[in-house]
């Protein structure tokens, strides 16, 4: 372990992933024999550029990448079936800057159109001034104690690009206009701006995100973590007077932390009714039917689907819920019979 100079550390281009990290606290630097762990702060060279050019900042500015730059990352795994799958090294070796929000890993396959990833050189690992590694979880919003919002929606995909992250934006717009004071949570993923920008920019009070929890990415995390991690940002959202909370789920229901997710009852509690994005008719009524029989009530499908009339008229024809488009979940006409529903599930439930 050895010193590091402040302004090294201020010099380097900072990832949206360590965005809540004190660099204050960042006084030294392991280079050798280390074992990273996922979260664990990384100083790292740009050596070779690939399908990542860029590097998202925590202000959400996208950053050109060029060869010898030093960035500040976090490692962590990631599942991403359009881009990347990825581990964290078991030593400091060279590896790859697997997205843009700021993850370290080393990519072992990814989509074909990709042209391969950002290669890095790890620098070292950050440190304390007591020896311990730099680590986000330890800056994660405190536990807290209260309730959750009187009402909390989930929204639940097939994949990646299937229409998740626009249908939660939507409801949240939705709610919004209605009157209501909404929180939006993504809980599980990869570290990324865009999406949490994308709730705020729609109206959302309050919005929060895994990395607020203290993780890099949810990919290989153990389940009671992503649960417990859920439930305090939504109690952190009801301390912050939101009534309305709006929850994405990334990936799809085959995504092992995703699937996990859907079959747990600790999960299920948490939410009063979901809406199932999809890319296709066959993945709805697949999707649909998965989540009812873990016991959710699925108040509509929604997503890409919604393109083709024809793939929405294959979809409701074998379910008995209705379609939603991306105008419909922002209709305050839509979002009071969502409400109404709500309700009465909430009846049916206790009985």
């Amino acid at each position: 372990m050895e010193p590091i100079a402040p302004c090294r550390l201020m010099a380097a281009k900072r990832s949206y992933a360590v965005r809540r990290v004190n660099l204050a606290e960042c006084t030294h630097i392991v280079k050798t024999a280390f074992r990273p762990e996922p979260g664990d702060l990384v100083l790292a060279r740009v050596q070779a550029i690939g399908s990542h050019k860029r590097i998202e900042l925590p202000n959400g500015r996208k950053a050109t990448l060029h060869e010898g730059d030093e960035i500040l990352l976090a490692y962590g795994n990631r599942y991403a079936p359009d881009q990347y799958e990825a581990y964290v090294p078991e030593t400091l070796e060279p590896c790859h800057m697997v997205a843009a929000g700021g993850i370290a890993a080393c990519a072992v396959s990814w989509h074909d159109r990709l042209s391969g990833p950002t290669g890095i050189e790890p620098v070292g690992v950050l440190c304390h001034s007591d020896g311990t590694v730099v680590n986000l979880k330890q800056f994660a919003l405190p536990t807290v104690a209260c309730p959750m919002p009187a009402a909390v929606f989930g929204v639940f995909g097939t994949s990646m690009n299937a229409g998740k992250t626009a249908t939660a934006a939507s409801l949240v717009r939705g709610f919004a206009a209605s009157g209501y004071t909404v929180g939006a949570v993504k809980v599980t993923g990869t570290a990324a701006g865009g999406d949490p920008w994308l709730m705020q920019d729609s109206g959302a009070a309050h919005v929060l995100d895994f990395t607020d929890g203290g993780l890099a990415t949810t990919f290989g995390t153990p389940l009671d973590t992503i649960v417990g991690t859920t439930r305090n940002l939504l109690r952190t959202l009801h301390r912050s007077d939101c009534d309305v909370a709006v929850v994405e789920i990334a990936d799809g229901l085959y995504q092992d932390e995703t699937r996990q997710l859907a079959a747990s009852p600790l999960m299920h509690s948490l939410f009063d009714s979901v809406v199932f994005a999809a890319g296709d008719a066959l993945g709805a009524v697949a999707g649909v039917n998965r989540l009812e029989a873990h016991g959710y009530q699925v108040l509509g499908i929604s997503g890409s689907v919604m393109r083709s009339p024809l793939a929405v008229r294959e979809a409701t024809v074998n379910l008995n819920i209705p379609a939603y488009s991306l105008a419909d979940l922002q209709s305050p006409v839509t979002i009071s019979g969502i409400m109404d529903n709500t309700v009465s599930g909430r009846l049916v439930a206790a009985q």
